[in-house]
């Protein structure tokens, strides 16, 4: 059995720049951190005496025959990729519900190429863990996605990433002093707005008219370059909240899907209260809203806002890794053989396995 564990982000400035269709022209840079909340992948192979030869638990469980059955094209593609057919089943869970900004789907292929390597026993690199699940997400799953949050959920960390027309992406780890660090991450809060979005949805209503954008794209780069020098620097950090604030006002004239009305609602009754400024932590339209505010203004903020869920969160800097290696003796190489071959469970099984399914 192994089991990988991957983190979550949120995104300060920079999102929008990293979509292929502008940076591969212009460039671009995110300033973005993991945070502990975390995506959890289980997997394993079946015996050979199983009445079906994949099964997935997530937020409904599937018994499936072959990977052209599974609902799900992530790991359809992931299995492609991976050219995984055989017995398997796997198991997903996550401290944060999806479609909500924190980069969940990201995560959940990163984790899940972790995972699958180690069951295959291959170790490999956060570069190729990135690099796969951009590979799957964009020319697999064909959807309108970026590239940062592939990047930070396989490299974790408080991050200043780039990404060159050349197709490069380097990440940076940003070395500010601890202190610092531990201000900026005092000054942090979490709130889910309830309103559930797919961000590749919300971003395909701009990134393909992103050149007509241009001069917002360029501040919201510039805007990166000046964050980076806030939090290295001796000034008061409430000049980060300031352009975080100036950050979401470009980002919101992006698209009519940015933002909304309780959106709006939300994030101004959050800076009524003390906020210093935020943001929506995806491509937007909903999610989790990041805002910033000193610590001593926490109170009344979640008093204003004190019908949405607050989530405390602490900085990480892991990254996607396997947390539980037990590779089951049982589930030999002729084993996994034998079910690649085995045409149909035994019909005497299927009751036993009904059973079982009620138990999960």
């Amino acid at each position: 059995m192994i089991i990988s564990r991957t983190p979550f982000r949120i995104s300060f400035l920079g999102g929008g720049t990293d979509y292929p269709r502008w940076y591969l022209r212009r460039g671009g840079q995110v300033l973005a951190t993991t945070i502990n909340k975390y995506c959890y992948i289980t997997c394993r192979y079946k015996p050979p005496l199983v009445a079906h030869r994949i099964r997935l638990a997530y937020n409904r469980i599937e018994d499936c025959q072959s990977i052209d059955e599974i609902e799900p094209p992530v790991i359809r593609g992931v299995l492609r990729v991976l050219e995984l057919d055989e017995a398997l089943e796997i198991h997903h869970d996550a401290d944060l519900p999806g479609r909500s900004g924190i980069g969940s789907s990201s995560s959940f292929t990163v984790g899940l190429l972790q995972a699958l390597h180690a069951l295959k026993g291959e170790m490999v690199s956060k570069r190729q863990l990135a690099e796969e699940a951009i590979h799957v997400e964009r020319e697999i799953l064909r959807e309108t996605v970026g590239s940062q949050d592939q990047t930070l959920a396989a490299h974790g960390g408080l991050q200043h990433i780039a990404f060159f027309p050349d197709g490069r992406i380097v990440v940076r780890p940003l070395t500010i002093p601890h202190d610092r660090r531990e201000e900026l991450n005092g000054h942090v809060m979490l709130f889910y707005t309830r309103i559930k979005r797919t961000a590749s949805e919300v971003a395909a209503s701009y990134v393909e008219s992103l050149e007509t954008k241009a001069p917002v794209l360029e501040r919201l780069h510039a805007m990166v370059d000046e964050g980076i020098e806030i939090l290295n620097g001796d000034d008061d950090i409430t000049r980060f909240g300031e352009l975080l604030d100036e950050s979401w006002q470009s980002k919101r004239s992006l698209s009519h899907l940015t933002s909304n009305t309780r959106v709006d609602e939300i994030y101004e009754a959050a800076r009524s209260a003390g906020a210093l400024g935020g943001k929506l932590t995806g491509a937007g339209g909903g999610g989790f809203m990041l805002l910033f505010a000193p610590p001593h203004r926490h109170e009344a903020i979640r008093e204003s806002l004190r019908g949405l869920p607050y989530v405390p969160v602490t900085f990480e800097s892991s990254g996607s890794q396997v947390i539980f290696y037990d590779p089951d003796p049982a589930a030999s190489r002729e084993d996994r053989a034998a079910r690649r071959h085995e045409l149909e469970a035994p019909r005497e099984l299927t009751a036993m396995h009904e059973s079982e399914r009620t138990k999960i």
